[in-house]
């Protein structure tokens, strides 16, 4: 039996509507010349058939555990894919810039306490079960946590953020800059008419 607390199906239906909110996203908005690439599309048909096959198999023996199981073997396999283009773009353009490190620093926390609520679990009812019975959770619970402290290595050890000369700042300080010095000039000049 799959271990499954009231918290988990809260993740799993938080995490399905933030997606589907996502995915609503990229028909709304204007995206430019970006497109959904080929390979893209190609892992997503690929996902979707392979999860239809899984449930028409389960659906005659109903044999819903062995089907949970695959969608986690799916879960953990696009954690993988998500997460591994990061990596190697980071890595070949030895930056992060661009990049925000919050949302990974949250996964993080949520990794931690997700692997923390099976230990104390695990204690408390003094099996292993709840990492061995949910493989797909520990599986996901671990490289998500490994992702993210590889991630958190790039951004703060491998590639720090550069200082910028006050020549490269950005457009909009250099122009407030000198609106501030421009208004103290008028303001000196009005002292001196009166």
């Amino acid at each position: 039996m799959i271990p499954v607390a009231a918290n988990d199906v809260a993740f799993s239906i938080h995490a399905v509507i933030l997606t589907a909110f996502t995915i609503v996203q990229v028909f709304i908005y204007e995206r430019g010349s970006q497109k959904v690439s080929k390979i893209a599309w190609l892992i997503t048909v690929a996902v979707w058939a392979f999860a239809a096959v899984c449930f028409f198999i389960a659906l005659p023996k109903q044999s819903w555990l062995w089907c949970i199981s695959m969608f986690n073997f799916i879960q953990v396999s696009m954690t993988a894919i998500k997460y591994i283009p990061q990596v190697i773009m980071n890595f070949r353009r030895k930056s992060t810039e661009g990049w925000s490190i919050g949302n990974i620093l949250l996964d993080l926390l949520g990794g931690i306490t997700n692997f923390g609520q099976m230990s104390i679990q695990s204690i408390d009812q003094r099996t292993l079960v709840n990492f061995y019975g949910n493989i797909g959770k520990t599986l996901l619970s671990l490289e998500t946590v490994f992702f993210d402290l590889l991630f958190i290595i790039q951004h703060y050890v491998l590639y720090p953020a550069r200082d910028t000369k006050s020549s490269e700042a950005a457009p909009f300080l250099r122009s407030a800059e000198s609106s501030n010095t421009k208004l103290k000039a008028n303001d000196d000049s009005m002292s001196h008419d009166v």
